[in-house]
């Protein structure tokens, strides 16, 4: 299993009127969880698209336990439980607040295509050969 830590201090522009931030903002903390895991591996989103390769989500779960407020310095825990052996990867993924309490869970499932194509294809080789150690 792979498992990184990404560090967010919530911005107030990410708030609702109570102070709480809005629901429709942790897919965008889902996705800095995701990019930045893959960038600690020593590859990156930008390696994958210059090689021809996209990943667009195509499933999104997520269950909220307690709320995140203005200027929380929240941490996303992203893990990838399983090698992806086909087209397939899924990101399960946690917020934490500072006291280290579940705030939310959730799991995005995403596609490797190809960008010209748009068809199926799987995970590039350079990634595979960084994240394979995990699974050993």
């Amino acid at each position: 299993m792979y498992e990184s830590t990404t560090t967010v201090r919530v911005r107030y522009a990410e708030t609702d009127q109570m102070n709480v931030v809005y629901y429709g903002n942790y897919a965008q903390y889902f996705e800095v969880g995701r990019v930045e895991s893959i960038r600690q591996l020593g590859y990156t989103y930008k390696d994958m698209e210059a090689q021809g390769i996209i990943m667009p989500v195509v499933e999104m779960h997520v269950k909220y336990l307690r709320p995140a407020t203005y200027d929380d310095l929240i941490t996303i825990k992203t893990q990838i439980r399983e090698l992806p052996h086909d087209h397939r990867i899924e990101f399960h993924q946690e917020v934490y607040n500072e006291a280290g309490k579940l705030l939310t869970s959730g799991k995005v499932v995403l596609y490797f295509l190809d960008a010209a194509t748009r068809m199926k294809t799987t995970m590039p080789i350079e990634m595979r050969d960084k994240i394979e150690q995990y699974f050993k």
